[in-house]
């Protein structure tokens, strides 16, 4: 008994492994039985198909609790051999024959079954007269007797009843369960609502010795200074680089609103959203990382960050935006924290700066709440010299050349540069794009942004010389045009054609 337990044990675990692997369809039954050590014979003992199989593996319970399947192996000894006995009759069978021929000494006996007298021990006509008295005559053949015996008998009222009895059984061993646990119901409650917490606790414990992390003061004089703050997520997510911390100093005075300049991939989003998770970090009284801080309490933290249409609804990414921007107006108060990038940036220019500059002098003006504001708009940082309470910051980066590098520091002061080819030159645009990118940013700096009319059509009497160079148009004076065949001018025309493609780039 103990070792086809053991045997059935070794193909469950082996089972799970190859359905977890592998999944339903593809699992393999010889792999399964090679891997548990036994022969494909052995598992048909136990389980009927894969079908089956996959079945007694399941962690989740039946839809109905009289179906059985509930208890798992060795929980009852009588449940136990209950399941044994209906996988594995066979094995029963071939053990009790061996046995009753040792006892008997008739070599030629069998065991057998059939649905109407049910199991019998068959003994020929010549060996009749061998066996023992309490053998019980069940039927007579023409060559052969059939018996019965107690123990076979208690067998098959054991196997015939086993699955009647195993739901039974299980259902019964599940009553009882469910009655115990009914009785203690509060405790369990309590303990489970105890060991949530000190998961929670011992979760932010452990992040704070391995990582680092200090303790965060409160205070009721609502600022927000942190020195050397790190983001927890990115900073472990950084494999071939150091997270560069920076400082935060928010305030109900000068420094209630931060304008955040800067090119993008610098890492204004990052920063952003690090004084966030520090800010509730602190809030629901974890350590954080960080080299020192000061933090009052918020009622709300609203953020605005990243851009995403609505399809289901038809709402567009500008759509989405304004809705949100539209919540957080309606809902902030001068204890909130409020967290914008890019406000505006999914309509037009001058649309978009329209409407961040106003949502900053609402915010300002009546709502008063601490709000970190990132944006594209250099004319915004001029609201430095115009709200009392905003102050310039704008992400480092350093030239050299026509590349920069990003320091991902955040300093103090506006910056009124995008370097928007810069970062199309690290993200691998075309040479020839990059080049005609620089000489238009040129003529829109120099113009105010707007766009100015072609040559061609600002100029209709200097056609020639918007089309092509002056060693070309040298070379078209020398042609004597009169004289040649209509074969040499397509000649020169083609290799004048030539000429203009490579000096053009094409």
């Amino acid at each position: 008994m103990g070792d086809e337990l053991e045997t059935r044990e070794k193909l469950l675990e082996s089972a799970m492994t190859e359905f977890s692997e592998n999944g339903y369809m593809k699992a393999s039954l010889r792999k399964i039985c090679a891997d548990a050590g036994v022969t494909t014979g052995a598992l048909y003992f136990f389980f009927k198909n894969k079908n089956d199989l996959f079945k007694a593996i399941v962690d989740e319970p039946p839809f109905s609790v009289r179906e059985g399947g509930m208890i798992r192996t060795g929980y009852n000894q009588e449940l136990d051999e209950l399941h044994l006995i209906a996988a594995d009759n066979k094995t029963w069978m071939q053990n009790f024959e061996q046995k009753i021929k040792e006892e008997t000494g008739i070599k030629t006996m069998k065991v057998g079954f059939n649905k109407v007298f049910g199991y019998y021990i068959e003994v020929s006509k010549g060996q009749s007269s061998s066996v023992p008295p309490y053998f019980v005559r069940k039927q007579t053949l023409v060559n052969a007797e059939r018996y019965i015996v107690p123990e076979l008998k208690e067998f098959e009222n054991k196997i015939l009843g086993a699955k009647e009895k195993i739901e039974q059984l299980e259902y019964y061993l599940f009553d009882e369960l469910r009655t115990l646990i009914r009785g203690k119901i509060k405790e369990i409650q309590e303990t489970a609502r105890a060991v949530s917490y000190i998961d929670v606790l011992t979760g932010l414990a452990e992040a704070a010795y391995k990582y680092n992390y200090v303790r965060p003061e409160l205070n009721n004089n609502g600022e927000i200074k942190i020195v050397d703050g790190r983001h927890p997520v990115v900073e472990r997510l950084l494999e071939k680089e150091i997270f560069v911390p920076n400082n935060t100093n928010l305030n109900n005075t000068d420094e209630r609103m931060i304008i955040i300049t800067g090119p993008n991939m610098a890492g204004k989003s990052t920063y952003m959203r690090q004084v966030a998770l520090l800010v509730l970090m602190t809030q629901i009284g974890s350590f954080i990382p960080a080299r020192q801080a000061s933090v009052c309490p918020v009622d709300k933290i609203f953020t605005r960050v990243g851009a995403s249409d609505d399809l289901a609804t038809g709402q567009s990414t500008f759509m989405v935006e304004m809705n949100e921007v539209a919540q957080i107006l309606k809902y902030a108060t001068k204890n909130s924290l409020i967290i914008l990038d890019e406000v505006g940036r999914g309509t037009s220019t001058f649309d978009g700066m329209s409407i961040a500059h106003a949502v900053m002098e609402y915010i300002h003006d009546r709502i008063k709440a601490k709000t970190l504001f990132a944006t594209h708009y250099h004319q915004l940082i001029a609201l430095e010299n115009v709200l009392s309470g905003v102050k310039n910051y704008s992400v480092a980066v350093k030239e050299r050349g026509k590349d920069i590098i990003f320091l991902r520091r955040i300093v103090p002061g506006g910056t009124d540069r995008s370097y928007g080819v810069h970062v199309a030159r690290l993200a691998g645009l075309p040479k020839k794009v990059l080049e005609r990118s620089e000489e238009l940013l040129k003529e829109y700096d120099n113009d105010n942004g707007h766009v100015q009319q072609p040559a061609a059509a600002a100029a209709p009497d200097n056609m020639m010389g918007s089309l092509f160079g002056s060693s070309i148009a040298n070379e078209l004076l020398k042609l004597d045009v009169m004289s040649m065949t209509p074969i040499e001018a397509m000649s020169a025309l083609y290799k004048l054609q030539d000429e203009a493609r490579k000096e053009l780039g094409k």
